[in-house]
């Protein structure tokens, strides 16, 4: 159900977080003799948050760090914009993109430097959904038409409702039309993010899932060589950052299995 936005302030949990640039010393000293493995968000995290979301370009110095990133670590983009529009903004054949906020994966086929299993990845986790995200993105336009600043984006198995550049006294009747719509839907569920109300198939699917599948991809779903890096700003990255915990537990479980067996 669509809830009343909060405040950029009241969404983002940086106060709350501990801060990787003071405990870097301790982030370098566990990742020695380790494969890192990049996983980015992209917007706030690569490009700045601007008021128009066609308009979220990366600098030219971040694309460079990033084409400097990816030659020496396999690295992702993790986004919740659709596959292409990340692959448009980014525009790197080397990267790994994941859109949708994972549903919709693809990976380059001339890796093989990195990728130890598949020699391309290709995977979407939706796709029975697509009739049904266009019925509703249709429904979003019409019912959203009469809030000034509202923009519905499609991402294609996911939909984004953007009311950064909506009036804070309309945030709550944006809701409403978000709610309505959605209440002859129940195969969709709504989440938020950094003013934007998220839309997409309940499904166990995430970024923390995708995060998973590439890394499985990639050939490291149960090593203890790899050190998994996901950075990202905004609630639905959590579900990633909850995975890289588990996964750390996870090899440290299935070592002990095999002494065990031993």
């Amino acid at each position: 159900m669509a809830t009343v936005p909060e405040t950029e302030e009241q969404n983002s949990g940086i106060l709350r977080r501990p801060s990787a640039l003071q405990n870097f010393e301790r982030i370098i000293s566990a990742s020695k003799g380790k494969q890192f493995v990049m996983f980015l968000d992209y917007d706030g995290t690569l490009s700045p948050i601007v008021e128009d979301p066609d308009r979220a370009f990366m600098s030219r110095e971040m694309r460079e760090a990033l084409r400097d990133v990816a030659t020496y670590f396999p690295t992702a983009i993790v986004s919740g914009r659709s596959r292409d529009k990340v692959y448009n903004f980014v525009r790197l054949d080397e990267l790994y993109y994941a859109g949708s906020h994972g549903m919709d994966i693809k990976g380059p086929s001339n890796r093989r430097k990195y990728n130890r299993g598949n020699q391309s990845v290709f995977f979407q986790a939706a796709s029975e959904f697509l009739p049904m995200i266009d019925e509703v993105y249709e429904a979003l336009l019409n019912k959203t038409s009469s809030i000034p600043g509202a923009k519905v984006e499609n991402n294609k198995f996911c939909l984004s409702v953007h009311f950064r550049c909506v009036d804070e006294q309309r945030w709550a009747a944006l809701a409403e039309q978000v709610r309505l719509v959605l209440s002859a839907y129940p195969e969709l569920k709504v989440t938020q993010g950094r003013k934007v109300l998220e839309i997409h198939p309940t499904i166990e699917w995430n970024k923390g899932k995708a995060l998973e599948f590439l890394l499985e991809s990639l050939g490291y779903a149960y090593s203890n060589e790899v050190f998994p890096v996901y950075i990202g700003d905004d609630r639905s990255d959590e579900e990633a950052f909850k995975v890289k915990e588990f996964l750390q537990h996870l090899v440290v479980e299935w070592k002990k299995s095999l002494m065990q067996g031993q």
